[in-house]
């Protein structure tokens, strides 16, 4: 390796064949929807996702293996010319684009999730383009040119991620088929031109075949994220929306902005790697904790992170300690166990929400997050509960505390992401359900639904995404 230089990732090109400002819908299912699993399974898919998360927030956190349990959902994406099908994770806190590709060392052969693995190859697409280090793309891409580049030379990635899984690769454009929703619940497939990583080498878990998938679409707010791509264009603007079914799984993920339902917006923290929102208390019941002023002061380790990609949620102890004990002081009489060393877990055969008490975030502009018990508690088997909160210092090597909302308190809202205008906002909301959102360009307003990629699992439309929480460092290899 003659040349290895960490880089922040710059501006990647992007051609797109649209006219105009478009929505976009893809098809997704959630990863472990239909499947059992045991809660070392939750936990370990966390982990690898919390030490994304954790390590762009502090590099130093890379590889920590405490946090907890992820869904996952993934999108199936048409690649090449002509195009095949390709099973990519849906990341907002990733920044590229990456698949699998025909002569990858160490690529997973089967998956555990039930979908057909592919291998792209861009010799058998008629539009694909190998980026060399002399194009502009590549210079971009390392906010530089490229010391000792020749013509011949590929464009090569590598992106290592927090838990120390690794893919590396090189460069290619070719078209990606997209799906532009064009009326009420339909759409039209439209081909774009893109930059992505082709995958020849994989290591840790991208290796394994209990959570395979063919690469990761990378929706991050870093100028080489997909949805970064598509706005430098001027084709869409960076807005957003997701609803995360928990019942069907699935749900609704859409670039295009919402016109409907109407909801309340807080800003976003500027100049942060994640989705950081000012909180200012939190209740349980009618109890407002008494909690540190400190606590909510908005640099990199505090402050609130809005995460879809995160199962769980991350509390510091000094919310995550009188919380607990308020929830679980509701029963007195619980018999508490451990489960997986980490999980309180007890015995309850009454209806969970007339036992335990409701959750509330307040945030900036007084905007609410209300936690019900049946969305913090969960079942893992007949009458059995375990309780969703998690210690952030307890799952991080060094004790570094954040406040992290995942899935655990965002499933069943719709959450609305304006990076236009630097917000985020929520509401509570059927996801199985349609919403509207206007096409910027011509003014039409179109309902989008959710719908399944197979019987257990539901379609996310998109027609601007979010940045979320992957971190990595990018390396040019010679």
């Amino acid at each position: 390796m003659d040349l290895e230089r960490e880089v922040l990732v710059g501006l990647l090109l992007l051609s797109f064949c649209l006219p105009g400002f478009c929505n976009l819908v893809f098809e997704v299912q959630h990863k472990f929807k239909g499947r059992e699993r045991s809660l070392n399974a939750l936990k370990s898919h966390d982990v690898r996702r919390h030490g994304r998360l954790l390590s762009v927030i502090d590099l130093e956190l890379g590889g920590n293996g405490h946090p907890a349990e992820t869904g996952l959902y993934y999108a199936r994406i048409g690649i090449g010319s002509p195009p095949n099908d390709f099973h990519v994770q849906v990341d907002t806190g990733s920044d590229i684009l990456w698949v699998n590709c025909v002569g990858c060392s160490n690529c997973p052969k089967k998956s555990d999730i039930g979908v057909d693995l592919q291998l792209y190859n861009p010799k058998s697409s008629s539009t694909s383009t190998l980026i060399t280090c002399d194009q502009p793309f590549c210079s971009a891409t390392y906010d530089a040119p490229i010391p000792g580049c020749k013509p011949d030379l590929l464009c090569q990635y590598k992106v290592i991620y927090g838990d120390g899984s690794a893919t590396a690769g090189y460069f290619v454009n070719d078209y990606i088929q997209l799906q532009r929703a064009v009326g009420n619940h339909k759409t039209s497939e439209t081909n774009g031109s893109i930059v992505f990583g082709c995958g020849a080498k994989q290591s840790g878990e991208l290796g394994s075949s209990s959570e395979a998938l063919d690469g990761i679409l990378g929706f991050g707010q870093a100028n080489s994220s997909m949805i970064s791509q598509l706005a430098a264009t001027g084709k869409v603007k960076k807005i957003f929306a997701h609803c995360l079914d928990s019942i069907s799984g699935g749900g609704i993920f859409a670039i295009g902005e919402v016109v409907e339902p109407k909801l309340k917006t807080t800003p976003v923290v500027p100049n942060q790697a994640h989705y950081n929102v000012v909180l200012n208390g939190v209740k349980v019941g009618d109890t407002a904790l008494d909690l540190p002023l400190g606590l909510f002061e908005t640099s990199y380790k505090r402050g609130a992170i809005i995460d879809s990609g995160t199962t769980l949620a991350y509390l510091p102890d000094s919310i995550y300690l009188p919380l607990m004990e308020k929830i679980l002081g509701a029963q007195p009489d619980l018999k508490l166990r451990t489960v997986d060393d980490q999980f309180t877990c007890f015995v309850f055969d009454k209806n969970v929400d007339d036992g335990f008490p409701t959750v509330t975030f307040k945030f900036e502009e007084s905007l609410i997050l209300t936690i019900y018990p049946h969305e913090y508690l969960f079942q893992i088997r007949d009458d059995v509960w375990c309780v969703g909160w998690q210690n952030s210092g307890a799952q991080s090597k060094d004790g570094n505390e954040v406040t992290l909302l995942g899935d655990l308190v965002l499933q069943n809202k719709l959450v609305y992401y304006n990076l236009e205008n630097q917000t985020i906002g929520w509401t509570e909301y059927n996801c199985s359900s349609g919403i509207k959102l206007k096409d910027v360009k011509s003014g039409e307003v179109y309902t989008v639904g959710a719908h399944k990629l197979s019987s257990a699992e539901s379609l996310l439309v998109i027609g601007r995404l979010l940045p979320f929480l992957l971190a990595f460092t990018l390396f040019f290899i010679h």
